[in-house]
């Protein structure tokens, strides 16, 4: 069951986050910041995970730690070459991802999530073919999804259900 909900994704009480990267993102931008500030060990993590196995748009990948899951969804492109930096989302590669969260959260260990404005800040993508693609693959799920379709910093969002 998916709610809109207005305020800032890092005050959810859900039990875990999703949200959009680049498969070579250095989290200096955007949420992806925002969560390397609160957890910095996710995006060493990360750099580790993506110069081991050289994770392609379209994947996702799970960080665990501190009573949190956050799923990292690769919605963006992105190069592994030095240098490189993150490029712009697509709506195949969101589809993929949502596919993969999906599947995920079908196993039952999660019993809610949050989940930003999906590849539509430094993604690019347009937030009226995005949310639809949300509503498809999460909307049928027992557990409640928060979708933050507004950002207010510092405001905890009224979740339900939790």
């Amino acid at each position: 069951m998916i709610h809109e909900v207005s305020g800032d994704i890092l005050l959810t009480k859900a039990q875990a986050i999703a949200h959009g990267i680049a498969p070579n993102d250095h989290f200096d931008r955007g949420l992806a910041l925002a969560l390397r500030e609160k957890w910095p060990m996710m995006a060493t993590d990360f750099r580790h995970h993506a110069n081991q196995s050289h994770p392609e748009p379209g994947e996702m990948w799970v960080w665990g730690g501190f009573n949190v899951r956050v799923f990292n969804l690769m919605t963006q492109e992105g190069e592994h070459t030095h240098g490189s930096k993150p490029g712009k989302a697509s709506i195949v590669n969101v589809n993929h991802c949502l596919k993969h969260l999906q599947h995920e959260l079908e196993k039952g260990e999660i019993s809610s999530i949050a989940i930003s404005r999906l590849a539509t800040g430094v993604g690019g993508l347009d937030w009226k073919q995005v949310l639809p693609l949300i509503q498809s693959h999460l909307g049928g799920l027992k557990i409640p999804v928060f979708v933050y379709s507004h950002y207010e910093p510092g405001v905890q969002a009224k979740e339900t259900g939790i």
